[in-house]
C-alpha cells in the first residue's frame, strides 16, 4: 500500500513549523512535500538589521533541505488548487510548470504586503516582506546619503536624505530605529557639506506607536526614537506619492526619494480562488485548523482565520507568534487523520512582545513584565537566538561584531528597484530581467505587458508607469525617439530584434541618434563603427524578453542588430553581415516569434574595448545619463 502524500504551501512560521513537526511524527510513513519560491525559511524580525548592515542576508536564511529531513522540497509557487481532483499546479522558478497530487493539503502560503488606494503609493513605495526588499533598501539608504554628501544644493541634499516610513506598527518602527542609526553613522565619518544630517519620519493614521502592543511598550518606543531626533508624526499619513515627495495628510509636502511602506499585510490571495468561506480575506478553518467540509484541506499562518478559544467570536491575529504555533497544532492534527497520535485544538497564551530598537535599547514584556533599555535588549536577543531554528550561532557572531567593529556602508546592487515592486504576490522573491514573475503578477501582467510598479527615481523607470516587459540595458541607455517609442508602446506586433530573429522593424534606416552620451552619433549599426559612447556587445541585458515597437511609417531598408550572444567582431564596411550565433547555420534565421535559446555555456566575446576617453560606469549598470519626462537627468536609485 502507497504510504499517503502530504503538501504544504509555503515555508513561512506556519508551513516550516509543520513540515519540521511532521518529519518527526510521521517517521517514513509518509511523503511530505513542501512547496515555497525559495529553498530558505525567512526569519522576518530580524530582517530590519539585514536592512541596517547588522546581519548578512544568509544569517536571517535557514537552509530547508539542511533543517528538514525527510522532507522533499519543490521549488515554485502555487498557482492553482483542484480540491476535487487533489492536485496542486505550480510553476517553477524558470517558467516550467508542474502538478503535485496529495492526499492532505496544508495551506500556509503567508500573506504579502497590504496596499492602500492612495495614488503613487504603488509606484514609488517599496515594501518590507521579503530579503530583496531588505537588501534593496539597505542599497537604496546608503546611496542617497552618499549623494547627498556629494550634492551642493542643500534642497537637494534635503531630499535625499529625508527616509519617510509609512506604518508604526512592530515592523516600521524597528526600520526607523535602525535606519536612523544606520545613516547617522554614515554621516559621523563623513560630514555632508551642507551641514545637514539625516532625517527619517514616522508616520501612522493610530494615536500612538505600536497600537497592537502593550501600552507601556508603545510609550518606551516612543521616547527611544524621538530621542535619537526621529519625526514621529501620528494620526497623519500619506495623501499622495510622487517621484520628488509625499504629500501628507495634514497638507505638509515634504521632499524625499524615500518611501517605506509598513502599513501591515493581508493573506496571500491564493486562497481567494478556492471558493470556500472566508473572513477578511483569511480562509475559515475549525479550533483544529481544519477547514470545514474538507476534511483533506488544512490551513494555518496568516491564511487562516482561526478561532481564539479564550475570546471568542475573535480570530487570532497574523503575527508570527501564532504562525508558529499554529504550525505545531497543525501537524500533529495532520498526523491525527493519518492515525498518528490525537487531535488537538489550539489554544494560546500571551507570552509577551519583544521590540528591537538599535543598540542596547528594546522595549519588551516577556511574561507581561514590561522592560525597557539594555535588560530590555537582552531579553530581546535572547529571545530572537532562542526562536530561531538555525543560524544562532553566526547571528550571536554578527551581533558581536557588531559591538566592536565600524559597519560596512556599501552598495551591493544586487537588487534593482524594478525587482521590488510593492504591489507582488510573492515579495520573497526578486524579479529578473527576461525572467518569471511571482504567480499574481503572472496573472496581473498578462502574456503582452503589465505594469511593473516601482520606486521610480530608478533610471529605468524615471518617466513612470511601465507598459511592457523591462527593456535591454542598451535601450534604456539610449534617447533616441524610437527607443522612446518602443519603450512606451503596449502592444502591435512582437518584436523581431532580438537575437536570432528578424531585423527591427523600428530602425528607420538607421539614422544615428544624436543624444547617445559624448554627444557623438550612434555608429553601433551593422557596417559603421562602433558606439563611442555605447556599450560593448555582449553585455548584461541579453535574457530580458523583446518590447513590441509600433511599426514605423517609413519604408526605409530596417537595420539588423547583431545577437547579443554572439561573438563580437569589429564591423568594416567590407562586412556589413552581422556576425551569426555561434552553432548557427547561415542564412537560417530563426523563425519570428520564437524564443531566444538560453546560453548554457560561457558568455561569449564581450566585443571591442571602448575608447580611453570614455567615462566609466557608476554604480547602475547601464552607463550613461538617462532621458527623464522632465528633460532633467535621473539620478540616485537604480
Amino acid at each position: 500500500m502507497s504510504r499517503p502524500r502530504i503538501v504544504i504551501v509555503g515555508a513561512g512560521f506556519a508551513g516550516y513549523r509543520t513540515a519540521r513537526t511532521l518529519s518527526r511524527l510521521t517517521r517514513h510513513q509518509a511523503d511530505i512535500t513542501l512547496l515555497n519560491p525559495t529553498d530558505y525559511f525567512l526569519y522576518l524580525p530580524l530582517l530590519p538589521q539585514v536592512a541596517a548592515g547588522i546581519l548578512e542576508p544568509r544569517r536571517v536564511s535557514v537552509s530547508l533541505s539542511g533543517t528538514l529531513p525527510r522532507v522533499r522540497l519543490v521549488l515554485g509557487e502555487a498557482d492553482g488548487i483542484d480540491l476535487d481532483g487533489h492536485t496542486v499546479h505550480y510553476t517553477d522558478p524558470e517558467g516550467g510548470e508542474g502538478t503535485l497530487p496529495f492526499d492532505r493539503l496544508v495551506l500556509a502560503a503567508g500573506s504579502v504586503n497590504k496596499l492602500l488606494p492612495i495614488p503613487g503609493v504603488a509606484e514609488h513605495a517599496h515594501g518590507f516582506r521579503g530579503l530583496p526588499e531588505a537588501l534593496y533598501l539597505r542599497d537604496h539608504v546608503t546611496r542617497q546619503v552618499e549623494l547627498a554628501a556629494a550634492a551642493g544644493d542643500r534642497e537637494e541634499c534635503a531630499a535625499r536624505c529625508t527616509f519617510v516610513v509609512v506604518g508604526a506598527g512592530y515592523t516600521g518602527t524597528e526600520v526607523a530605529a535602525h535606519g536612523q542609526m544606520y545613516t547617522d553613522a554614515q554621516v559621523r565619518k563623513h560630514p555632508m557639506r551642507t551641514g545637514m544630517r539625516p532625517r527619517w519620519m514616522l508616520l501612522d493614521v493610530a494615536p500612538r506607536v505600536l497600537p497592537e502592543m502593550d501600552e507601556r511598550l508603545s510609550r518606551t518606543a516612543d521616547r527611544v526614537l524621538r530621542q535619537r531626533g526621529v519625526d514621529v508624526r501620528m494620526g497623519t499619513s500619506v495623501k499622495e506619492a510622487t517621484h520628488d515627495g509625499v504629500l501628507l495628510t495634514d497638507g505638509t509636502s515634504v521632499d524625499t526619494r524615500t518611501l517605506v511602506w509598513c502599513v501591515g499585510v493581508r493573506p496571500d490571495p491564493l486562497v481567494e480562488s478556492l471558493g470556500l468561506p472566508m473572513e477578511r480575506g483569511r480562509l475559515l478553518v475549525d479550533p483544529h485548523l481544519q477547514v470545514p467540509g474538507r476534511p483533506e484541506l488544512f490551513a494555518c499562518g496568516d491564511v487562516a482565520a482561526v478561532p481564539d478559544l479564550h475570546q471568542p467570536g475573535q480570530y487570532t491575529p497574523m503575527t508570527a507568534q501564532h504562525a508558529w504555533r499554529h504550525g505545531k497544532v497543525c501537524a500533529q492534527n495532520v498526523a491525527a487523520s493519518l492515525g498518528i497520535g490525537e487531535r488537538r485544538v489550539y489554544r494560546h497564551r500571551d507570552m509577551g512582545f519583544v521590540v528591537d530598537l538599535g543598540g542596547a535599547k528594546a522595549a519588551a514584556n516577556p511574561l507581561g513584565l514590561p522592560m525597557s533599555g539594555p535588560a530590555a535588549g537582552a531579553v530581546t536577543r535572547g529571545y530572537h537566538l532562542a526562536a530561531m531554528p538555525g543560524n544562532r550561532v553566526r547571528v550571536a557572531a554578527d551581533w558581536l561584531l557588531d559591538a566592536v567593529l565600524p559597519r560596512q556602508a556599501v552598495q551591493l546592487g544586487l537588487v534593482r528597484s524594478w525587482s521590488v515592486p510593492l504591489e507582488s504576490a510573492s515579495p520573497e522573491v526578486a524579479r529578473v530581467p527576461g525572467g518569471v514573475g511571482s504567480a499574481g503578477t503572472r496573472k496581473k501582467e498578462g502574456a503582452a505587458a503589465g505594469d511593473d510598479p516601482g520606486r521610480q527615481d530608478a533610471p529605468e523607470a524615471a518617466d513612470g508607469h511601465r507598459s511592457g516587459p523591462e527593456p535591454t540595458d542598451a535601450e534604456a541607455t539610449t534617447g533616441t525617439p524610437d527607443a522612446e517609442a518602443a519603450r512606451n508602446q503596449s502592444g502591435g506586433e512582437p518584436a523581431k530584434s532580438r537575437p536570432g530573429g528578424e531585423p527591427a522593424k523600428s530602425q528607420p534606416g538607421g539614422e544615428p541618434a544624436k543624444n547617445q552620451p559624448g554627444g557623438e552619433p550612434a555608429k553601433n549599426q551593422p557596417g559603421a563603427e562602433p558606439a563611442k559612447g555605447g556599450r560593448p556587445a555582449g553585455a548584461s541585458g541579453k535574457s530580458r524578453p523583446a518590447r513590441a515597437p509600433a511599426k514605423p511609417p517609413s519604408t526605409a531598408a530596417p537595420a539588423k542588430r547583431p545577437a547579443a550572444n554572439a561573438p563580437a567582431k569589429p564591423p568594416s564596411a567590407k562586412s556589413p553581415t552581422p556576425p551569426r550565433r555561434p552553432g548557427a547555420a547561415p542564412g537560417k534565421p530563426r523563425p519570428a516569434g520564437a524564443a531566444p535559446a538560453r546560453s548554457a555555456g560561457a558568455p561569449g566575446d564581450p566585443g571591442p574595448e571602448p575608447p580611453a576617453d570614455q567615462p566609466p560606469p557608476g554604480p547602475d549598470i547601464a552607463p550613461g545619463p538617462v532621458k527623464r519626462s522632465d528633460d532633467r537627468a535621473a539620478e540616485g536609485d537604480s
